[in-house]
């Protein structure tokens, strides 16, 4: 992902994401951190998806996963988590975490076959609806 993807990526959370949707100025954050990585799923001038990773010395932490709606069930989800998976373990992480909505079992499902375990939970994490988040692990990379 590069700063030009930013107005596409906009669409995508809206849609998704609603008052929970993370701005620009998060995404201009984001992909001005040198820990950070993040890839975008194109058809042709089209943004069906991105993900976002963040890598520190002793574990990495899925930033992000969002696919259109018009592109969902076509497996570019599992593409994505597979590439952030692979990136963090080229970047020699010991471990991969994420938080996914309590409510929301389409991903969890998607991080349960990839081998994640939820570890913990974020009570009220999601604002400004007070969705918990569960914390998801995986260990082996």
């Amino acid at each position: 992902m590069r700063w030009w993807h930013i107005d596409d990526v906009l669409p995508v959370e809206d849609e998704l994401f609603g008052a929970e949707r993370w701005t620009a100025g998060m995404f201009w954050s984001e992909l001005a951190g040198a820990d950070r990585w993040y890839l975008v799923a194109l058809d042709g001038d089209e943004l069906l998806g991105y993900a976002g990773l963040c890598v520190y010395p002793d574990s990495a932490w899925v930033q992000n996963i969002a696919v259109r709606r018009s592109a969902q069930g076509t497996g570019l989800g599992s593409r994505l988590l597979d590439a952030l998976l692979a990136e963090a373990a080229h970047r020699g992480a010991p471990q991969v975490a994420l938080e996914v909505a309590a409510d929301n079992p389409v991903a969890r499902h998607l991080y349960e076959r990839r081998g994640f375990a939820v570890t913990g939970v974020r009570r009220g994490y999601y604002q400004p609806s007070g969705t918990d988040a569960l914390v998801m692990i995986k260990e082996d990379l």
